[in-house]
């Protein structure tokens, strides 16, 4: 037997342990929701960020989906649908693709800026230009 199998079985025997008693399960589910939630928002925000957006927001519902119907359920539903819209963009030009890309990056950049990213930086260099600076921080 391979060593995550063993670690497989030693999971769900403690898993089992947890659900024969009430108040044990209902503060286990409410950790794994709390910890689930909290994977899922960081994912959500670093998703227009280059990086593992996307992989973290699948993470944060395996992590739900490993208590809640609803979240496998939304898990299959939104792999399915990532899927296909990377299907979908492989077909397209890559003039099409370059847009997308583009677009990203200014979504990006503006969230950026908006962030005080910019300006922050800029001070580290000592560089006061009044156009880096945040207009709602």
């Amino acid at each position: 037997m391979r060593a995550w199998e063993r670690l497989r079985i030693w999971g769900r025997q403690r898993r089992y342990l947890v659900r024969r008693d009430p108040r044990l399960n209902l503060t286990y589910r409410i950790g794994v929701g709390v910890l689930g939630a909290i994977v899922l928002a960081g994912g959500i925000l670093a998703i227009p960020y280059p990086g593992p957006g996307w992989l973290i927001v699948f993470l944060g519902l395996g992590i739900l989906a490993s208590e809640f119907e609803w979240a496998h359920r939304l898990l299959r539903f939104a792999r399915a649908r990532y899927d296909a819209w990377l299907e979908w963009m492989k077909r397209r030009h890559w003039s099409v693709q370059a847009m997308f890309g583009l677009a990203t990056c200014v979504v990006v950049l503006a969230s950026l800026w908006l962030l005080g990213v910019f300006g922050t930086v800029a001070g580290w260099f000592d560089v006061h230009a009044d156009w880096v600076q945040s207009p709602i921080l």
